[in-house]
């Protein structure tokens, strides 16, 4: 099985300091959504982990995460792609819970999901916790310099072998090309 996994705010849609609090403020950035319906074309499952902590802080219901969601799965579907599933961890940083990255837990999760090894597995994110999270279970750590993307880089300290690529787009050309 080829697959894919995803952060989303910063590499699917546009982040926000203050969180993505509803269906309205999540507005993907272009050229995303054809990124992940190329992807599923080329026979990739396609899956989202995210953390998730506005919910722990109170500042949106699982509702509110439920329509987020929901949009983001109809527009991938507009442009004839799909998202296979998407994980997230709800816990604040203070939970030192195993599923917030750049813990493992959540990858550790996907892969007994769906039944695979994780190593050379492409793992797309924009903040260093996205990254150390891919490593730690051997995927492949991809950064995209949308979002926290540029200063991720300038800030250094990269996992060994990442890669680095101007937004999704790109990262789907290259992980197209192997």
């Amino acid at each position: 099985m080829k697959l894919v996994i995803l952060d989303r705010d910063g590499v699917i849609n546009y982040d926000s300091k203050q969180f993505i609090r509803s269906p309205a403020e999540w507005r993907p950035i272009p050229g995303s959504l054809e990124a992940i319906a190329r992807l599923n074309q080329a026979g990739y499952h396609v899956v989202v982990a995210t953390n998730q902590s506005g919910l722990g802080r109170g500042l949106f219901d699982m509702d509110t995460l439920n329509g987020i969601h929901e949009k983001m799965h109809r527009t991938v579907l507009g442009v004839g792609g799909r998202i296979d599933a998407i994980f997230y961890c709800p816990h604040t940083v203070e939970s030192d819970c195993l599923c917030r990255k750049p813990k493992s837990g959540m990858f550790e999760r996907i892969a007994k999901c769906f039944n695979i090894d994780l190593p050379g597995t492409p793992a797309v994110g924009d903040s260093l916790r996205d990254l150390q999270a891919a490593a730690a279970v051997g995927a492949t750590p991809l950064l995209v310099l949308t979002g926290k993307g540029t200063q991720t880089k300038d800030e250094g300290g990269l996992p060994e072998g990442t890669l680095i690529f101007p937004d999704l787009a790109a990262a789907a050309d290259h992980i197209l090309s192997l």
